[in-house]
């Protein structure tokens, strides 16, 4: 059986898309957190954006890369927007 670790070095990711995958997974990631912060299931969050459940529950999987219409459409009754800021050098 091959590890998700041997299969993502077989993938041969180039930095750039390792570093948008990163970044996804981070936006992601600070979703969800900010809908638990708020005490709310995924049912109430899609209710508050006019979105089935589903798309929701996709989404924080991961299923598919979300489109920035979408994530508007779910930060912007949470209280959150996106915006374009630097990135820190590391």
């Amino acid at each position: 059986m091959t590890t998700w670790k041997e299969l993502k070095n077989d993938l041969s990711i180039d930095k750039e898309n390792q570093n948008a995958i990163e970044l996804e997974k981070d936006l992601i990631r600070t979703m969800v957190a900010i809908r638990e912060e708020k005490g709310l299931t995924q049912s109430q969050l899609a209710e508050m954006c006019n979105v089935k459940q589903p798309v929701i529950a996709r989404m924080e999987a991961s299923v598919h890369s979300p489109q920035i219409d979408s994530l508007l459409k779910i930060l912007t009754p949470l209280g959150y927007t996106l915006q374009i800021v630097p990135m820190s050098k590391k």
